[in-house]
């Protein structure tokens, strides 16, 4: 069984034009979301391996996701709001 991904692109379809805007054009923001799209690869892989959800290390990684998750989409909204 295949973990989903959680790329913005997959999770916000809505914003996607800004997305790629922003990964074209903000180099902070590229950098930020390639960092997300390790940490999500890096617990897929967890979770693929059968990991339990109890593990201090996956549970911080998973703290990580969200929050970069989270600050990524007040960037993209941020945007939005700006123009």
């Amino acid at each position: 069984m295949s973990i989903a991904s959680h790329e913005l692109l997959l999770d916000f379809p809505e914003y996607a034009d800004i997305i790629r805007q922003l990964l074209t054009e903000d180099v902070k923001f590229k950098l930020e979301n390639d960092l997300y799209r390790r940490l999500d690869k890096q617990i897929r892989g967890l979770q693929e391996s059968g990991i339990g959800t109890d593990d201090d290390h996956y549970a911080s990684l998973k703290k990580q996701r969200a929050y970069l998750k989270q600050h990524l989409y007040n960037r993209i909204i941020g945007t939005i709001t700006h123009h």
